[in-house]
């Protein structure tokens, strides 16, 4: 299971994939309660974590970066001293795998899931993106992007560093 996370100052979107099964589940729920769950989850011994990596870009951030970069190693901790596998994959890195090019947009990268997980079909009621929403988006292709290079061979399993 590839847990991918896209990390809030606040909140967070989660994704539960199964290269296997697809989207198992998306959560957007408070920081305290993903820290809770990190601590809970009941994970395989070849889970793993993949966090969206705050990368700079040249331009000026504000506090909320700074306090995104703070939980995202807090999350990172409390996954990996259970002794799981925690990853940090760059937006670039996404937009790279999914669309071709880093300029792309979340609209673009939203698109590229559509269209893998079965095209308009897979948004309506029953389908495997039903109510998939916001940062969830994100979520998945940190999680989607992270099993495929896995696959490939482009990345390799970790253990807890």
């Amino acid at each position: 299971m590839t847990l991918g996370l896209d990390p809030g100052p606040v909140t967070s979107a989660l994704a539960l994939y199964d290269r296997g099964v697809g989207l198992c589940s998306h959560y957007r729920v408070e920081n305290s309660w993903l820290l809770e769950f990190l601590r809970v989850y009941d994970a395989a011994p070849d889970d793993v974590l993949v966090i969206e990596q705050i990368a700079s870009y040249g331009m000026p951030v504000g506090a909320e970066v700074f306090a995104t970069c703070v939980v995202s190693g807090r999350f990172y901790q409390e996954w990996t001293r259970r002794g799981l596998a925690g990853e940090w994959l760059t937006r670039n890195a996404v937009k790279m795998h999914l669309c071709g090019q880093p300029r792309a947009k979340d609209a673009n990268v939203r698109q590229a899931l559509v269209d893998r997980f079965g095209g308009p079909a897979a948004l309506k009621k029953g389908g495997p993106l039903y109510k998939v929403a916001g940062d969830s988006w994100s979520a998945l292709a940190v999680a989607v992007t992270w099993a495929d290079r896995l696959s490939l061979g482009l990345e390799k399993p970790s253990a807890s560093k």
